[in-house]
């Protein structure tokens, strides 16, 4: 089977049209028409995924952050990067990502985490303006299935105490620890979600009357929040590390009796306790 065959499966269901301008999703290392027997997944490209593939015989690792985001002047194996390029260029494997373009759907990242606290009536949080796609001219009751954009707004199907809510975040997301802005009172009956950075979606988290707002990468000066709004950071990895799990069955589903390893790899952040 060829690597494009593979790309169109992953394309048709998240466009590489709809990333955002400053992201580098879809093919960053091979050639469309090499064979492909075995894939890897994995959330980064990092010199010990591409070990790994090489090691099990995996002709394509795809990742959800692109290992190559900006220009790079140099190749050198004394860094994560060049390391990572110069072997899977020395074995012949091809890297692809997919980025801000699974980010932006609603069965994306985001979605994914509002599946897993049981939201109800999840629509887009931060829609794209202007994008047209082809299922546009379908009827009216399919609109949200064509909405994209970053994050995601729902509903509970009950609503819970603050205390009740972030034991069951902790759990739903195998969390030790949460970092939280100061708890509001009452009950939370409307949750918004970002996977990866979502401090840029504060305001618009508030505004779609969510309670909590729930991402990662929130920096210090966005946790002086309203009384009636709170924000928890639960991490970057945290929250996109599902997305594998999403990949593992789109192409199970389309593929039959075809390979497909998932590597969680290490959380970059580190907690001491």
């Amino acid at each position: 089977m060829t690597l494009k065959f593979i790309i169109d499966i992953i394309e048709e269901f998240a466009p590489p049209a709809i990333q955002e301008s400053w992201d580098n999703s879809g093919l960053i290392i091979g050639d469309k028409s090499r064979e492909v027997t075995k894939i890897l997944l994995a959330l980064d490209c990092t010199p010990e995924v591409v070990e790994s593939a090489v090691n099990m015989g995996a002709e394509l690792v795809i990742t959800h952050h692109p290992l190559i985001f900006k220009g790079i002047k140099r190749i050198e194996k004394q860094t994560n990067v060049g390391k990572a390029i110069i072997n899977a260029i020395k074995n012949d494997i091809a890297i692809y990502s997919v980025h801000t373009n699974i980010d932006k759907i609603l069965r994306g990242v985001s979605g994914l985490m509002a599946e897993r606290i049981g939201l109800k009536n999840v629509e887009i949080l931060s829609r794209d303006r202007g994008y047209v796609s082809a299922e546009s001219v379908m009827e009216e009751g399919n609109r949200k299935a064509t909405e994209i954009g970053l994050g995601v707004v729902g509903d509970m199907e009950s609503p819970m105490g603050v205390e009740e809510f972030c034991s069951m975040v902790k759990d739903r997301f195998s969390l030790k620890i949460l970092k939280t802005s100061k708890p509001i009172e009452g009950k939370i009956s409307r949750v918004a979600l970002c996977g990866g950075s979502g401090g840029p979606h504060i305001d618009e988290a508030r505004l779609s009357g969510a309670q909590v707002y729930i991402s990662g990468d929130i920096s210090y000066h966005n946790f002086f929040c309203e009384d009636d709004f709170m924000i928890i950071d639960i991490g970057h990895y945290e929250s996109e590390i599902g997305v594998l799990e999403l990949l593992s069955d789109i192409l199970s589903k389309k593929i039959s009796n075809f390979a497909v390893h998932i590597e969680n790899g290490a959380n970059p952040t580190h907690y001491v306790f």
